[in-house]
């Protein structure tokens, strides 16, 4: 299996893992956070699919305009105001359906290639950006599994039991 199938099948598989818990999210847990600088639910389902969309442009076209706002002025630069339960789920899918499209149209040679922003000192292969994209959905996931947890409602074990 090459790297890019290996990320494609991973992504996949996270995918459908974080649907398990996303189906179990109502409208009223979009504004919850466990204290009130916490990020809520509706704004860490926003940052889900803002910062892949971002990520991805940055792996993928070099186009660090994500990070340029990110790092110097915060996560809410970035994230704006949550829309409904609906719409952001609506957006997960179709980013992680573009990064999909994207992804398999880049050819293998070029996941070594390195991206680079001098003034951000960022310095990352695609390949390793593109893999940090699933360590978030997952680290995100687990999130809002935690979330659910405090709010009542039971969330699916982190791992598939086979």
């Amino acid at each position: 299996m090459t790297l890019p199938e290996f990320f494609i099948k991973q992504k996949e598989a996270h995918r459908a893992r974080t649907h398990q818990v996303t189906v179990l999210l109502r409208e009223e847990h979009m504004p919850w956070r466990p204290v009130p600088d916490a990020i809520s639910v509706g704004e860490m389902l926003r940052h889900l699919w803002v910062s892949e969309e971002g990520v991805r442009r940055a792996a993928l076209e070099g186009d660090f305009s994500y990070y340029e706002k990110r790092i110097p002025k915060g996560l809410a630069a970035v994230v704006g105001k949550p829309q409904t339960l609906g719409e952001e789920l609506a957006n997960l899918d179709r980013v992680h359906e573009e990064t999909l499209t994207l992804v398999k149209r880049l050819p293998a040679s070029r996941w070594e290639e390195e991206r680079v922003h001098e003034a951000l000192g960022i310095r990352r292969k695609i390949a390793v950006m593109l893999m940090g994209m699933n360590d978030h959905e997952v680290h995100h996931r687990a999130q809002l599994m935690t979330y659910l947890r405090m709010l009542g409602t039971p969330a699916p074990e982190p791992f598939a039991k086979r």
